[in-house]
């Protein structure tokens, strides 16, 4: 580059040489701009930043670090809240998306004890079997036995220290799939049971447990007061009514002859995945067309609904520890950048004296501050994708991830380096060429 006296014009004289004409009378000579090739190019622009980025490779991996953790966070939020929440879709699929429970409301007397305001019918599981959805549906009603023992022995021994007795409920036949239950030994009873009021059981697995039944084979009997009835099966596995491996189970036709029975208590169904909003309206319909209002019905949400709750909850979470990175990062290479300045005060200087403007020094420095920034986001969305995608992987998920936001992550990362250059840029333009020649900024 030329020196200092050949970047100023000289007076009075053309390109040529030649004496230029006087100005004329009143008016100040207007002096011609220096060429623009006596300044900093775009050539010399990025040579100066790339010798700037790559002079201290050390501190600059240490720089990025700040802004490769913050987008790597952002973008294995977004990738693993997508991606669990459709985990967790499927989930809600096999069992709350899947229930849905319909019981008689209920209201406070004047001395504060509920009362139902209706009673479901003894067919509710057959009316509700009849609506589009419903796959299947039992009833289930608590029995009250009074002070009635439940026992496998029928003779009550003094001795023996009391205990606390099952539960006993009430059930219609097809429970099991209405609960998403399995039995395990033996068999479930029947519609025929139940007309015929048959003295029979099913008992929970931890019921059975406590009663001390394991097999059905030689035909067991539990014992209700005096009244013997056997023991038909073993059920475990429930998803729905955790309380029925507790409990012993009875036919409906049985609790209402022995006991009985008033009305079924709660109806439960198992629907297919999105018809909940459907039967919640037409489920009390058909148990009482006259008075559908004195039955409350919980039906699933929506599978929208699910996801948008879950990957709120989570993207909460995960956005916010984001975010802290990504201020680090962006507070680290503003230092680093700062710190460049005041270590290259000499060159900042000599550059000015051979001719670099103000700008030129500030575009500098603003250029390497989003080259760093660009360079923390493409590899901090590459890490991120690499997470997603082993975690998913590890746990036999698969991967769902918004191409366009790992771009915008990685984009992110010089915005960021922008923001964080602009300070240090404007310090670097204010260095005086004398000062900075002299050994300060």
């Amino acid at each position: 580059m030329r020196g200092l006296a050949e970047l100023a014009p000289r007076r009075g004289r053309s390109k040529d040489g030649a004496a230029e004409p006087a100005a004329p009378s009143g008016r100040r000579a207007r002096l011609p701009r220096p060429a623009r090739g006596d300044r900093f190019g775009v050539r010399d622009l990025l040579s100066e930043a790339s010798a700037g980025i790559g002079a201290r490779p050390g501190r600059l991996l240490l720089t990025i670090l700040g802004t490769v953790l913050g987008i790597a966070s952002v973008v294995v939020t977004i990738g693993l809240a997508q991606t669990a929440a459709g985990q967790i879709n499927k989930q809600f699929d096999a069992v709350a998306a899947t229930q849905a429970m319909a019981k008689p409301t209920t209201s406070r007397s004047w001395d504060g004890t509920e009362r139902s305001t209706s009673a479901l019918p003894w067919d509710a599981a057959d009316r509700a079997e009849r609506l589009a959805g419903v796959e299947a549906a039992a009833t289930v009603s608590v029995v009250d036995i009074g002070d009635l023992e439940v026992t496998t022995v029928p003779v009550n021994d003094p001795s023996q220290a009391p205990v606390t007795p099952p539960k006993v409920l009430a059930t219609s036949a097809d429970l099991l799939d209405a609960v998403q239950g399995r039995v395990v030994t033996g068999r479930y009873f029947d519609a025929g049971h139940d007309e015929r009021a048959d003295r029979v059981v099913v008992l929970g697995a931890r019921a059975a447990e406590r009663l001390g039944v394991s097999r059905v084979d030689r035909q067991p009997s539990v014992f209700i007061g005096e009244r013997a009835y056997q023991v038909i099966g073993i059920v475990d596995g429930v998803l729905r009514r955790g309380d029925l491996l507790d409990a012993v189970i009875l036919p409906v036709g049985t609790a209402r002859a022995d006991f009985g029975l008033v009305a079924p208590q709660e109806l439960h169904l198992h629907v297919a995945v999105g018809s909940g909003p459907v039967i919640g309206d037409q489920l009390p319909v058909a148990l009482d067309p006259n008075n559908p209002e004195t039955f409350s019905v919980q039906v699933p949400p929506s599978t929208s609904a699910v996801r948008e709750s879950v990957q709120a909850d989570v993207n909460t979470i995960f956005l916010a520890l984001g975010g802290v990175a990504l201020l680090i990062g962006g507070v680290g290479i503003a230092n680093v950048t700062l710190l460049s300045v005041m270590e290259r005060a000499g060159e900042i200087g000599l550059r000015r004296a051979l001719g670099a403007t103000k700008r030129d020094i500030a575009s500098q420095f603003m250029l390497e501050s989003v080259v760093i920034g660009l360079l923390g986001g493409l590899v901090g969305a590459a890490l991120g994708v690499a997470a997603v995608v082993t975690v998913s992987a590890a746990q036999d998920w698969t991967p769902l991830l918004d191409l366009p936001v790992v771009g915008a992550a990685a984009l992110a990362g010089g915005v960021i380096g922008l923001a964080a250059g602009v300070y240090p840029a404007l310090k670097a333009a204010s260095v005086e060429p004398i000062t900075a020649l002299r050994g300060g900024v």
